[in-house]
């Protein structure tokens, strides 16, 4: 079969979405499909500019009801897919797949109500999520499995952006500096914020300039950082930036602090060395850095670890070992060396 129209469905968060981009560049890599994308509001964004999506289908399933779901699904019948891909292994998903009558739907055989799909891949632990992911198109006759580096397309305009930044911060084009992403989704995914000013700290002697970055949920903890920092140079963009115009600050960057989120996974994309925090989850989960200079930071030998695939709000036995034994002077070790 070589499908005509392709659907991806990826409703998941935005480290998510870029970990599934490489089956994306693989489909219109070995087929002539018109391949579009199912996602959430927050991550159509990365799609923008895409040249290998035919068009992005915005789904708001947390606000949209019955009825989103109604039109939702009359729209993908109208569409008449011949395939539809789902990495996303909720219940959802696989209802929407579904529903679309589309000719085949593939997706793990450990996605919720698996049974609905007309083929289940086995779900591989230990292995990488992009790996993991193109293991869905060995259906169609695509077998490459290794990992791939998703490709993100950053226009002009973003680019124009981080330029005004740079010269508001009298910052050359070839100085070395630092971004840190000190927010995620789960708090016990978050490198703590007092943590983080120890580490600025740290950095200090460097001279290197240090961006804070993330969503605009992320501000309240960046903002703390900054002003109980005695390192002043620290800028705070924070909330500020688009998710394209933080992939190219990131790409412009000597490297990236990071815990285990997006971030991480934007600066493996451009090819920016990564520095990743883990503390409730584990690289094993397959959502680790892969660049040949990247350094994680872990506390390994801890019963209670990890405690959840996707971390939680707070630390279930109260002790938050996880975090609180990684040392800071052992990241800005590492900062130091990769700025060198």
């Amino acid at each position: 079969m070589n499908p005509k129209r392709v659907l991806i469905i990826q409703t998941a968060f935005l480290g998510d979405m870029i970990l599934t981009l490489p089956v994306i560049q693989q489909i219109s890599k070995y087929t002539e499909s018109e391949t579009d994308v199912l996602c959430i509001p927050e991550t159509s964004e990365l799609l923008k500019n895409n040249i290998y999506i035919k068009e992005i289908i915005t789904y708001d399933k947390r606000n949209s009801g019955i009825k989103g779901l109604t039109e939702l699904v009359t729209k993908l019948r109208k569409k008449k897919y011949d395939l539809i891909i789902s990495p996303h292994r909720s219940f959802r998903s696989s209802l929407i797949s579904y529903l679309s009558n589309a000719e085949k739907t593939i997706s793990f055989d450990t996605s919720s109500f698996s049974f609905l799909y007309d083929i289940k891949i086995k779900y591989e632990n230990n292995i990488h999520e992009i790996s993991r992911n193109l293991n869905l198109l060995k259906p169609e006759g695509i077998n490459n499995s290794s990992i791939i580096r998703p490709e993100i397309f950053i226009s002009a305009v973003d680019k124009r952006k981080i330029d005004c930044i740079f010269y508001e911060h009298r910052i050359k084009n070839d100085e070395k500096f630092i971004v840190i992403a000190p927010g995620s989704v789960w708090f016990t995914k978050r490198f703590p914020k007092e943590k983080f000013i120890v580490l600025c700290n740290l950095l200090e002697k460097t001279g290197a300039k240090i961006f804070l970055t993330g969503s605009k949920n992320d501000k309240k903890n960046s903002d703390f950082i900054t002003n109980n920092s005695k390192n002043r140079n620290i800028i705070n963009v924070t909330g500020s930036l688009t998710i394209l115009e933080s992939a190219e600050l990131i790409t412009r960057a000597s490297v990236l602090i990071s815990n285990d989120s997006a971030p991480l996974h934007i600066a493996n994309s451009v090819n920016t060395d990564v520095i990743a925090i883990y503390g409730a989850t584990v690289p094993a989960f397959g959502f680790y850095p892969y660049g040949k200079n990247d350094v994680i930071f872990e506390t390994l030998g801890l019963k209670c670890r990890p405690c959840g695939i996707h971390g939680g709000n707070k630390c279930p036995v109260g002790t938050f070992e996880c975090m609180l034994k990684i040392d800071e002077r052992e990241i800005a070790e590492s900062v130091k060396k990769m700025l060198s």
